[in-house]
């Protein structure tokens, strides 16, 4: 049976794809032209998101975060953990003032309501899943992108059984709602940066409805700030 998260995710997709109808990948230059300014801060961003690593078994599981996620995140005994600092619109300061990169960046950028450090364990699998929320797009920024042992890269992103893999550097803007999946099959720990962009062009009722939801998870994020604190 299907949890309630699982439901309402199920509920929220459905209304979405009533009123909105856009690919899986998306244009960057249209869609998020200010992930320019994330892709050319990218080396600055890994000198970060490695200085954090520095203290990884101090930064949260994706499923320690939120629960419901147990299913993706708790599910082979390898770890998936998420160093977050803005979760839909609330700053997590303590997380930000390691990251003034991050920050003045977030600054300039309003349109990222969410930013994240994501720490992939060798070995670690993502099963497929999909997200519940197309009020937003997914930019993923490769900043340290392990190869496996014949150097080829090794971390793979499957979207819709389409394998996509990013070296560092390198930039993605897709729709989350779709079907996806994460390997690293590499020895060493995947780090990338995770940014949730608000969706452009959207019908006035859908950005009605995104504004209430990004806000109500917004308003849960700033009352309980330390479960997501590194």
């Amino acid at each position: 049976m299907q949890s309630w998260y699982g439901l309402a995710g199920s509920g929220l997709r459905w209304l979405y794809d009533q009123r909105i109808d856009a690919p899986a990948l998306l244009d960057q230059e249209e869609w998020f032209p200010g992930g320019a300014d994330f892709a050319a801060a990218w080396r600055e961003l890994r000198n970060e998101a490695l200085a954090v690593a520095g203290m990884l078994d101090q930064i949260p599981r994706f499923h320690e975060i939120m629960s419901q996620q147990s299913a993706i995140s708790d599910n082979d005994g390898r770890d998936w953990r998420m160093f977050v600092m803005k979760a839909y619109g609330a700053k997590i300061p303590r997380n930000l003032d390691r990251c003034p990169v991050v920050a003045s960046l977030l600054e300039r950028h309003p349109e990222v309501v969410s930013a994240t450090f994501s720490y992939l364990a060798p070995g670690k699998h993502v099963p497929e899943h999909r997200g519940p929320f197309r009020g937003v797009l997914r930019f993923h920024v490769g900043l340290s992108m392990p190869r496996d042992a014949s150097g080829k890269l090794g971390a793979v992103l499957w979207i819709e059984g389409v394998p996509h893999y990013l070296d560092d550097g390198d930039t993605l803007l897709w729709d989350d709602t779709y079907p996806h999946e994460v390997l690293n099959a590499t020895d060493k720990v995947r780090i990338a940066l995770l940014l949730d962009v608000w969706r452009p062009h959207m019908p006035a009722d859908m950005a009605a409805l995104s504004s209430v939801l990004v806000g109500t998870v917004g308003l849960i994020a700033q009352v309980r700030p330390d479960a997501f604190a590194g």
